[in-house]
């Protein structure tokens, strides 16, 4: 398929907080191809990581369209989404989330195990991720043995287990020192070089985010600017 991999059009969110509406989104419109890498930057509250929960079919939008692989995911039924989400999405968050009692190699493995129709065989697949990320000599760890960039890198891995087109990313650098941030950007690339997947990563780290091949930035719930052009589809 040539057309974008995701699609927002004219996206508004709103919030009610008591008597007083919030404009967390005004009227996002923009294109993300496969393959790209694209960074969401802006100050607190701009709304990146409000849009990058809609894109996912996290929230929804109060007016505009998102589109995910040319299909309106919109109106879409909570059991649609969650099928869109196990078939097409992997979610990497702030904080790993991991499964203290848990290796890294089943926590890896789990959401395969828990998949209504898994594409891969769960130990084989795990350990194939973790080791694209540097991981194979941590496989039998456990999170408490693992450094914070390690522990992410887990987290991306178990997002990844699936084998999705598409992988949204919200601050995973966000607890990390900074030699550890450039780790985890390493595998994000290494990610998309390798299974060619789509990223998109929201973070407060320009130096980062520069590092992408384009970077939306969003202020008061509209983007203001972006740079470089969009990788040619493949």
């Amino acid at each position: 398929m040539n057309g974008p991999v995701i699609e927002a059009r004219d996206v508004t969110r709103q919030l009610k907080l008591g008597t007083h509406v919030v404009h967390a989104l005004r009227g996002v419109n923009l294109e993300i191809h496969r393959n790209e890498m694209v960074g969401i930057i802006g100050p607190s509250g701009s709304g990146k990581s409000t849009l990058l929960g809609i894109i996912g079919g996290l929230d929804s939008p109060t007016s505009g369209t998102i589109a995910i692989d040319g299909v309106d995911v919109t109106r879409m039924s909570e059991g649609q989404l969650t099928d869109i989400r196990n078939q097409k999405i992997g979610f990497v968050f702030q904080f790993f989330n991991l499964i203290p009692t848990l290796t890294a190699l089943e926590n890896v493995a789990l959401p395969i195990e828990f998949a209504q129709a898994p594409r891969h065989k769960p130990f084989k697949r795990a350990k194939d991720v973790l080791e694209m990320l540097g991981l194979g000599s941590r496989l039998h760890h456990r999170p408490n043995e693992l450094s914070g960039g390690q522990q992410q890198r887990v987290a991306i891995a178990r997002a990844l287990a699936n084998d999705p087109p598409i992988l949204l990313a919200d601050e995973p650098t966000g607890n990390l020192d900074s030699r550890s941030g450039e780790t985890v950007l390493e595998a994000l690339a290494t990610i998309r070089d390798q299974s060619g997947a789509t990223v998109v990563m929201v973070t407060h780290d320009q130096s980062l985010a520069s590092r992408m091949d384009r970077v939306l930035s969003l202020v008061d719930g509209v983007i203001v600017a972006g740079a470089g052009a969009a990788r040619a589809a493949s």
